[in-house]
């Protein structure tokens, strides 16, 4: 080959190199717009005593999560130390950190590690005493936190979760699975019921010495119960039998809902529906809407997943899915009841417990 065409080949050649070379680095940096999948969101769990970690991990690492759980990813979990004196932590933590592992979420040797890994975090401590320590460093860390059930084991405690929360900037929410279960979050818009005008709501009701006697169950229905009705309760009364605790909560604008909770006899989690076109069962926990009055049982079962899927949204920078107010407003409902059952069934206005956070 003559030399000027030698020359003019290898000229082209690493012109043709660099181009590419250019083009590789434009494609690694624009990544999901040439078609590669978006990192997952990358969260971690901390407190593994709780059997939900282990079904929120099964969720979001299913490889055929689709929809709203496609893109988020349980990393690691710090499992902390059992509560020696509950024994269902006891008796959990060893089995749902065996159990995590088989959805390949690695174990962290501490909170900082675990921060430092991901991007957003689930606090799953079933001690709510613990959650205030916890929160605090998720909080300052700026990792979007979700918080399971309960919040919190005091209303103090319960505050200083909230108020850090704001304070920090860092997006932060909390809620049973009951209000995300089909057959309670659509009784709010249901065309046989219309405009909810009340809800009596029932289910079991255990307790935990440690914590305050609603805040460790009873919050399950008492969350789907605000899930029906909406916010805006104004005063509580209470009344409490060795069969069942029973509370009745008139709303600011006339409504009433009531929550039983059974201590003895037979448990079922559902609740009656009162609206201005007509009056409906609602469904039962994970399960769907009635249809003319029948409760369906054989449909696809969704126990975590409807939460699974706000949290989810969540994770990926969405909003909380219950507000700090409306959060607030629940533990003050029930600080209430606690404060009417010292009151022989007086009834005690939540304004007066909200006070308190001011």
């Amino acid at each position: 080959m003559p030399g000027s065409a030698l020359s003019l080949f290898m000229e082209s050649s690493m012109t043709i190199h660099r181009n590419c070379l250019a083009f590789v680095a434009v494609v690694s940096l624009l990544g999901p717009a040439w078609g590669q999948a978006p990192r997952p969101v990358r969260v971690g769990v901390l407190g593994l005593d709780n059997y939900q970690a282990v079904a929120y991990a099964q969720l979001f690492n299913d490889p055929k999560a689709s929809g709203d759980l496609a893109g988020v990813r349980v990393v690691a979990a710090y499992p902390a130390s059992a509560s020696p004196d509950i024994p269902e932590s006891v008796d959990g933590l060893p089995k749902w950190k065996k159990q995590i592992a088989a959805f390949d979420v690695k174990l962290a040797h501490s909170v900082d590690e675990l921060l430092r890994g991901c991007d957003a975090v689930m606090i799953m401590s079933l001690d709510g005493r613990k959650h205030l320590e916890q929160a605090t460093a998720v909080l300052k860390a700026g990792k979007r936190l979700y918080i399971g059930r309960p919040l919190a084991a005091s209303w103090a405690d319960a505050v200083a979760i909230m108020k850090l929360a704001k304070e920090s900037g860092t997006p932060c929410w909390t809620s049973s699975q009951h209000r995300f279960s089909p057959g309670f979050s659509g009784m709010r818009n249901h065309p046989e019921v219309g405009r909810v005008v009340g809800c009596d709501i029932y289910g079991g009701c255990p307790t935990e010495p440690s914590h305050a006697e609603l805040y460790w169950h009873a919050l399950h229905s008492i969350e789907a119960l605000y899930a029906i009705m909406g916010s805006g309760c104004d005063t509580v009364r209470c009344a409490s039998t060795p069969y069942a605790i029973a509370i009745t909560g008139v709303w600011k604008d006339g409504r009433v809902g009531t929550y039983r909770g059974i201590k003895k006899g037979a448990v079922k989690y559902s609740a009656t529906v009162f609206g201005d076109k007509g009056v409906s069962v609602a469904g039962i926990y994970g399960h769907g809407v009635p249809v003319k009055g029948i409760v369906p049982t054989n449909d696809r079962y969704m126990g975590y997943e409807g939460i699974a899927i706000e949290m989810a949204k969540f994770f990926k920078g969405g909003a909380v899915s219950v507000s700090a107010a409306e959060t607030l407003e629940i533990f003050a409902f029930m600080e209430a009841a606690h404060e009417s059952k010292r009151q022989n069934g007086a009834a005690v206005r939540i304004s007066n417990i909200l006070k308190k956070v001011q």
